[in-house]
């Protein structure tokens, strides 16, 4: 078993920055990945960014140049960088970890880009 807890999320004005962080229950050193993922209000829940052991970053094309996924093994954490925000990126966004066979996700932290 593995919980995720993440953080960081909140208000901010459009142009702006937030840095999320999803901190594991245990070692992430072995998870094939951990990548971050969004649901707006009424849409399907989507991909934005993840980072494999290797530290091979993948991104969704609405995200690049303007949001990093970094991962830190020795606190278990995994963080999601996010500037030039748009009010599109309004989200709750999610923390997933595959180890082996199995999905994780966390509880989810609101982001509001809003003036």
């Amino acid at each position: 078993q593995v919980q995720l807890v993440e953080s960081g999320g909140g208000l901010v004005q459009p142009g702006g920055s937030l840095r999320l962080s999803c901190a594991a229950s245990r070692s992430i050193f072995s998870f094939i990945f951990m990548g971050w993922y969004r649901q707006a209000p009424g849409k399907q829940r989507e991909f934005v960014a993840r980072i494999t052991t290797d530290g091979i970053t993948n991104y969704a094309d609405s995200v690049k140049g303007r949001f990093t996924i970094s991962r830190d093994n020795a606190k278990n954490t995994v963080y999601l960088q996010m500037n030039s925000l748009k009010p599109e990126d309004t989200a709750v966004y999610y923390c997933k970890a595959v180890v082996g066979i199995y999905n994780y996700w966390g509880q989810g932290t609101q982001v509001t880009v809003s003036s």
